[in-house]
């Protein structure tokens, strides 16, 4: 076909526009034979719940014959799934047994809107509340996803400080935003980012001192902005009450007065193909402008998977098959992480810790070590067919290059077996140069 020799002029938007990094990782996944991959956050396949599904399906189609379930929805979501997960929230973060329950209940559930997985909640939080050059605090480190997201709205991420353990630095977080007030750059400060639960990279979760301590150090600096509490893996503890360990940031008394958006997901903690996830948002305006960029996109997240899920929340098979995710990702968690230590990655200076929950490992490598994608280690782990996501994609400011992610959630417990075996003969190798040289 002749293209035409018109010229295009772009928007600034498409423009700023740039294959997000996980393509690249899964098209190096799909062009190198026998790769295996520790890269892509994906989830087992095997455990995927074919049975409930088509249970599900049987009883909907049986309950509904008018075949409301396969037209058009409403662009706020199912109410039905919308009440769901209004118990559902408030069950995990400890308020089912208070008297005003049924109110709540209704309140949440009319703040509450479903989306495109959990992924669109996010772009619908930052189309509408930032402008390009404007700025977002994440956590260190975070999700690189998300920080594609940002730089494709021309939005600037600044990584909030840590300290030797990972979690935040109040004080240091203090000197930031008073350094940010000095320069002018606070006025640009829209938002403020984490994961909540059992971190994509790291694993970690935010523990109730480190919220209450973020919350004051940002009211006392006169930042009270809105915060975006990403919970995607809340529901993938390994322990079954893991979820309910500390409350999220709308029931946090800590938060009062921020405008708060919660983004969760019903994909990875049942099946990843229906791709439904949630925001619930408790600011009226906030939550409003979300729901009319979303009218403009898609006026309606699929009403079937929609169906399909409220049923699965009903009966009990969503809670069935959490229970049978927590048993496989521990014991590919386990797998990974004994092949690592039996491959003699901690003999190589490496260290990580073992997450209580989630698909990732997030793994410090000795200094003088570099991961990153164009690194001579990337390369070594290809030749020995491992792929696996470089930490310096998961930092809003100047990265550390020794750090790597790797995902359990897709290969069998031989399959990372195998892979991790590969990933360390490639380190012994580099680990090798690096004291030759």
């Amino acid at each position: 076909m002749q293209t035409s020799a018109r010229a295009l002029t772009l928007s600034l938007l498409g423009r700023r526009a740039t294959a997000p990094s996980i393509t690249a990782l899964m098209r190096m996944a799909l062009e190198t034979p026998g790769l295996l991959s520790l890269a892509a956050g994906f989830t087992d396949n095997a455990s995927l719940p074919v049975t409930a599904v088509a249970e599900a399906l049987r009883r909907v189609a049986s309950e509904a014959p008018d075949r409301g379930y396969l037209q058009y929805g409403t662009n706020a979501g199912r109410p039905g799934l919308r009440v769901g997960l209004a118990e559902r929230l408030l069950r995990q973060d400890g308020r089912a047994g208070e008297a005003d329950y049924p109110t709540e209940r209704a309140r949440w559930a009319e703040r509450i809107f479903v989306t495109n997985g959990s992924q669109q909640a996010l772009y619908l939080a930052i189309q509408t509340l930032c402008d390009p050059g404007d700025i977002i605090l994440v956590d260190r480190p975070t999700y690189f996803v998300f920080l594609d997201l940002l730089a494709g709205l021309g939005v600037e991420a600044r990584s909030l400080p840590v300290d030797s353990t990972g979690r935040i630095d109040a004080e240091a977080l203090r000197a930031m935003l008073k350094a940010m007030r000095a320069d002018g750059s606070r006025q640009r400060l829209k938002a403020v980012y984490f994961i909540g639960w059992f971190s994509n990279p790291s694993g970690r979760s935010l523990q109730a001192g480190e919220g209450r301590a973020l919350a004051e150090v940002l009211r006392a600096e006169d930042c009270v902005v809105p915060v975006i509490e990403d919970a995607a893996y809340r529901e993938l503890g390994y322990e079954a009450g893991s979820a309910s360990a500390r409350a999220g940031v709308l029931s946090d008394p800590a938060w009062d007065g921020f405008p708060r958006l919660y983004c969760g997901t019903l994909t990875k903690p049942f099946a990843t193909g229906l791709k439904i996830g949630f925001g619930v948002c408790d600011h009226d305006g906030w939550r409003a402008a979300m729901l009319h960029v979303k009218g403009h996109q898609d006026f309606g997240s699929g009403n079937f998977a929609q169906a399909l899920l409220e049923e699965a929340i009903t009966s009990g098979a969503y809670d069935e098959q959490l229970a049978v995710l927590r048993r496989v990702y521990r014991a590919k968690r386990d797998a990974l992480n004994q092949a690592l230590e039996a491959g003699g990655l901690p003999a190589l200076g490496w260290r990580w810790a073992v997450p209580a929950g989630g698909l990732y490992l997030w793994l410090e490598g000795p200094a003088g070590l570099d991961t990153a994608s164009d690194s001579e280690f990337c390369r070594a782990c290809l030749r020995e067919g491992v792929l696996y996501v470089p930490g310096a994609l998961c930092h809003g400011d100047v990265p550390p290059r020794h750090t790597v992610r790797l995902s359990f959630g897709v290969l069998s417990p031989e399959g990372l077996a195998e892979a991790a075996a590969r990933f360390c003969r490639a380190a012994k190798a580099i680990g090798a140069s690096l004291r030759g040289a």
